[in-house]
Protein backbone atom coordinates (compact mmCIF):
# COMPACT_ATOMS: atom_id res chain seq x y z
CA UNK A 1 0.00 0.00 0.00
CA UNK A 2 1.45 3.36 -0.92
CA UNK A 3 1.14 6.40 1.30
CA UNK A 4 0.16 9.02 -1.24
CA UNK A 5 -1.28 12.36 -0.08
CA UNK A 6 -4.11 14.13 -1.82
CA UNK A 7 -2.54 15.06 -5.14
CA UNK A 8 -4.59 18.21 -5.61
CA UNK A 9 -3.17 19.65 -2.42
CA UNK A 10 0.39 19.12 -3.57
CA UNK A 11 0.22 21.22 -6.71
CA UNK A 12 1.73 24.00 -4.65
CA UNK A 13 4.90 21.96 -4.09
CA UNK A 14 6.89 24.18 -6.37
CA UNK A 15 5.91 27.24 -4.38
CA UNK A 16 7.12 25.50 -1.23
CA UNK A 17 10.61 25.13 -2.62
CA UNK A 18 12.21 28.04 -0.84
CA UNK A 19 13.78 30.70 -3.01
CA UNK A 20 17.47 30.23 -3.47
CA UNK A 21 20.07 32.75 -4.50
CA UNK A 22 22.59 32.04 -7.28
CA UNK A 23 25.97 30.74 -6.06
CA UNK A 24 29.05 28.81 -7.12
CA UNK A 25 29.35 25.01 -6.62
CA UNK A 26 31.40 23.66 -3.70
CA UNK A 27 32.80 20.22 -2.84
CA UNK A 28 30.66 17.78 -0.86
CA UNK A 29 31.49 14.95 1.54
CA UNK A 30 30.59 11.31 0.83
CA UNK A 31 28.03 9.39 2.89
CA UNK A 32 28.83 6.09 4.51
CA UNK A 33 28.75 3.32 1.89
CA UNK A 34 26.69 0.14 2.27
CA UNK A 35 26.26 -3.03 0.27
CA UNK A 36 23.83 -2.80 -2.67
CA UNK A 37 20.91 -5.18 -2.20
CA UNK A 38 17.43 -5.83 -3.46
CA UNK A 39 14.66 -4.13 -1.49
CA UNK A 40 12.35 -6.10 0.79
CA UNK A 41 10.23 -4.46 3.51
CA UNK A 42 10.06 -0.64 3.67
CA UNK A 43 13.09 0.74 5.48
CA UNK A 44 13.74 4.38 6.44
CA UNK A 45 16.22 6.05 4.05
CA UNK A 46 19.30 7.63 5.65
CA UNK A 47 21.35 9.05 2.78
CA UNK A 48 21.36 9.68 -0.97
CA UNK A 49 24.19 9.63 -3.50
CA UNK A 50 24.00 10.83 -7.12
CA UNK A 51 27.57 10.02 -8.26
CA UNK A 52 27.31 11.63 -11.71
CA UNK A 53 26.96 15.08 -10.09
CA UNK A 54 28.86 14.37 -6.85
CA UNK A 55 25.70 15.01 -4.80
CA UNK A 56 25.82 13.20 -1.46
CA UNK A 57 23.76 13.96 1.61
CA UNK A 58 22.11 12.48 4.64
CA UNK A 59 18.32 12.58 4.45
CA UNK A 60 16.05 14.39 6.87
CA UNK A 61 12.38 13.47 6.97
CA UNK A 62 9.97 16.02 5.51
CA UNK A 63 6.22 16.31 6.00
CA UNK A 64 3.61 18.87 5.05
CA UNK A 65 3.47 22.55 5.95
CA UNK A 66 0.33 24.06 7.49
CA UNK A 67 -0.81 25.11 3.99
CA UNK A 68 -0.52 21.44 2.83
CA UNK A 69 2.56 22.03 0.68
CA UNK A 70 5.55 19.73 1.07
CA UNK A 71 8.23 20.86 3.51
CA UNK A 72 11.72 21.44 2.19
CA UNK A 73 15.06 21.01 3.95
CA UNK A 74 16.26 24.10 5.86
CA UNK A 75 17.43 26.74 3.37
CA UNK A 76 20.23 27.70 5.77
CA UNK A 77 21.56 24.15 5.22
CA UNK A 78 21.53 24.03 1.41
CA UNK A 79 23.58 20.83 1.26
CA UNK A 80 20.90 18.90 3.17
CA UNK A 81 18.46 16.71 1.21
CA UNK A 82 15.17 15.43 2.55
CA UNK A 83 12.85 12.48 1.96
CA UNK A 84 9.12 13.22 1.89
CA UNK A 85 7.97 10.71 4.53
CA UNK A 86 4.42 10.49 3.14
CA UNK A 87 5.82 9.03 -0.07
CA UNK A 88 6.91 5.38 -0.23
CA UNK A 89 10.30 4.56 1.24
CA UNK A 90 12.99 3.96 -1.40
CA UNK A 91 12.67 0.33 -2.49
CA UNK A 92 8.93 0.19 -1.77
CA UNK A 93 6.46 0.21 -4.70
CA UNK A 94 5.67 3.78 -5.69
CA UNK A 95 7.65 7.00 -6.08
CA UNK A 96 10.00 7.85 -3.20
CA UNK A 97 10.32 11.65 -3.26
CA UNK A 98 13.58 13.41 -2.33
CA UNK A 99 13.85 17.21 -2.27
CA UNK A 100 16.92 19.40 -2.13
CA UNK A 101 17.86 23.01 -2.73
CA UNK A 102 19.63 24.24 -5.82
CA UNK A 103 21.24 26.84 -3.54
CA UNK A 104 20.69 28.79 -0.36
CA UNK A 105 22.43 31.42 1.75
CA UNK A 106 24.35 32.38 -1.40
CA UNK A 107 25.93 28.91 -1.51
CA UNK A 108 25.31 25.95 -3.83
CA UNK A 109 22.79 23.38 -2.69
CA UNK A 110 22.86 19.60 -2.75
CA UNK A 111 21.03 19.59 -6.09
CA UNK A 112 23.01 22.47 -7.64
CA UNK A 113 23.80 20.27 -10.65
CA UNK A 114 20.61 18.19 -10.76
CA UNK A 115 19.86 19.57 -14.24
CA UNK A 116 23.08 17.83 -15.41
CA UNK A 117 21.87 14.33 -14.48
CA UNK A 118 21.43 12.17 -17.59
CA UNK A 119 19.26 9.22 -18.51
CA UNK A 120 21.10 6.07 -17.39
CA UNK A 121 22.77 7.73 -14.37
CA UNK A 122 22.57 5.95 -11.03
CA UNK A 123 20.99 7.16 -7.77
CA UNK A 124 21.70 5.23 -4.58
CA UNK A 125 19.86 5.48 -1.28
CA UNK A 126 21.25 4.04 1.96
CA UNK A 127 18.69 2.62 4.34
CA UNK A 128 18.46 2.11 8.10
CA UNK A 129 18.97 -1.66 7.77
CA UNK A 130 22.43 -1.07 6.24
CA UNK A 131 21.35 -1.90 2.69
CA UNK A 132 21.51 0.33 -0.37
CA UNK A 133 18.81 0.51 -3.00
CA UNK A 134 19.83 1.72 -6.46
CA UNK A 135 17.80 3.44 -9.15
CA UNK A 136 18.50 4.17 -12.81
CA UNK A 137 17.44 7.56 -14.17
CA UNK A 138 14.97 7.28 -17.05
CA UNK A 139 13.84 10.91 -17.37
CA UNK A 140 15.06 14.42 -16.51
CA UNK A 141 12.68 17.33 -16.93
CA UNK A 142 12.49 21.05 -16.23
CA UNK A 143 8.99 22.46 -15.82
CA UNK A 144 7.46 25.79 -14.90
CA UNK A 145 6.34 25.79 -11.28
CA UNK A 146 2.82 26.73 -12.33
CA UNK A 147 2.59 23.55 -14.45
CA UNK A 148 4.11 21.16 -11.89
CA UNK A 149 3.23 17.56 -12.94
CA UNK A 150 1.78 16.43 -9.61
CA UNK A 151 0.43 13.10 -10.89
CA UNK A 152 3.70 12.17 -12.61
CA UNK A 153 5.72 12.97 -9.48
CA UNK A 154 3.45 11.67 -6.71
CA UNK A 155 1.12 9.26 -8.55
CA UNK A 156 1.17 5.55 -7.73
CA UNK A 157 3.48 3.25 -9.64
CA UNK A 158 3.49 -0.54 -9.50
CA UNK A 159 7.26 -0.67 -8.99
CA UNK A 160 9.81 1.11 -6.81
CA UNK A 161 10.79 4.48 -8.29
CA UNK A 162 12.45 7.68 -7.12
CA UNK A 163 11.85 11.37 -7.82
CA UNK A 164 14.44 14.07 -7.15
CA UNK A 165 13.18 17.66 -7.05
CA UNK A 166 14.85 21.06 -6.90
CA UNK A 167 14.36 24.60 -8.16
CA UNK A 168 15.68 25.59 -11.55
CA UNK A 169 15.41 27.88 -14.53
CA UNK A 170 15.48 31.65 -14.26
CA UNK A 171 15.76 33.33 -10.87
CA UNK A 172 13.03 35.90 -10.21
CA UNK A 173 14.85 38.42 -7.98
CA UNK A 174 11.67 40.37 -7.22
CA UNK A 175 9.99 37.27 -5.74
CA UNK A 176 13.20 35.62 -4.51
CA UNK A 177 12.29 32.41 -6.31
CA UNK A 178 13.21 30.28 -9.28
CA UNK A 179 10.53 29.99 -11.95
CA UNK A 180 10.96 26.27 -12.68
CA UNK A 181 11.54 22.92 -11.05
CA UNK A 182 14.08 20.33 -12.17
CA UNK A 183 12.71 16.80 -11.82
CA UNK A 184 14.61 13.51 -12.07
CA UNK A 185 12.72 10.23 -12.43
CA UNK A 186 14.34 6.86 -11.74
CA UNK A 187 13.29 3.22 -11.56
CA UNK A 188 14.74 0.39 -9.49
CA UNK A 189 18.04 -0.74 -11.00
CA UNK A 190 18.16 -4.29 -12.30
Amino acid sequence: MTRRPLLGLLTLLAAALVACSPAEPAPQSAPQQAQVSAPSAPVTPLWIDVPSIAARSTLVQLGLNADRTVEVPPVDQPMQAGWYRDSPAPGEAGPAVVLGHVDGNRKPGIFWRLKDVAVGDRVEVGRADGSTVAFTVYKVDQVAKDTFPTDAVYGDTDRPEIRLITCGGKFDAANHSYLDNVLVYGSLAA
